[in-house]
């Protein structure tokens, strides 16, 4: 078939206008119509456009790696404290009340594996981190803004809480302490693939009593939950 030029010129501008429609600029906001995916255990996952990121709206559940092998649970306190390897778990290890919806809790060994999130989407960067925080306010009202807003999972007050415009919806999923306690559910704790150095790693911190997102590095050992950001958006 023959094309005359013009008509090919009209076919490639139209392609050009729909990429340019389907990536968001800089001054986009979240609005709900970020793409679902499903991990490899079935759980599907939203997620909402904020600036030029992809960010997904719960929470990692999942108890396997993108390539189907099992992560392993670690239940007991003294076990999961001396863990050198990858281990998940679930708050006061009741994966009937704390799975949904906040999530399982993993070691930072479970996120240097580069296999935790879904195909097509990984474990935010610690620089990852920050493009979301500094377009949603910057470090001390951030964390309002993308904060679950109400007290149905955050306890009161709730400081700044209206998870909007961006929908991101961080709930305050607690963490497994380095004894292997559980504890801190008035907080949300995730893990970036960021390194600090041998034994530490970045994290970002909310917390009911204020509107702030927290930059620190911790303890590998630690269990926090993971937020997934897309790839190549």
């Amino acid at each position: 078939m023959i094309i005359n030029s013009g008509r090919l010129c009209c076919l490639l501008l139209a392609a050009s206008v729909l990429c340019l429609c389907t990536k968001p600029s800089p001054n986009n906001v979240g609005n709900g119509e970020g793409p679902t995916v499903t991990d490899i255990n079935g759980n599907v996952y939203h997620s909402v456009i904020i600036g030029t990121q992809v960010w997904m709206v719960e929470n990692l559940k999942t108890t396997r790696y993108d390539d189907s092998s099992a992560i392993p649970l670690g239940t007991d306190n003294t076990a999961w404290m001396n863990l050198t390897s990858a281990a998940y778990c679930w708050y006061l290890n009741d994966s009937s009340t704390y799975k949904n919806p906040y999530g399982a809790l993993y070691n930072w060994y479970a996120v240097n594996t580069g296999k935790l999130a879904p195909v097509g989407w990984h474990v935010p960067s610690d620089s990852e981190w920050s493009v979301l925080v500094a377009f949603a306010g910057g470090d001390t009202s951030a964390g309002g803004v993308l904060k679950e807003a109400g007290n149905t999972h955050w306890a009161s007050p709730n400081t700044g809480a209206t998870n909007n415009p961006y929908g991101f919806s961080a709930l305050p999923g607690g963490c497994r302490n380095l004894n292997g306690t559980f504890g801190n559910f008035g907080g949300g704790y995730w893990w970036s693939s960021t390194a600090y150095d041998a034994n530490y790693s970045w994290t970002r911190f909310m917390f009911y009593y204020n509107a702030s997102v927290i930059r620190q590095y911790s303890n590998r050992v630690y269990g926090f939950s993971v937020r997934c950001i897309r790839d190549n958006w």
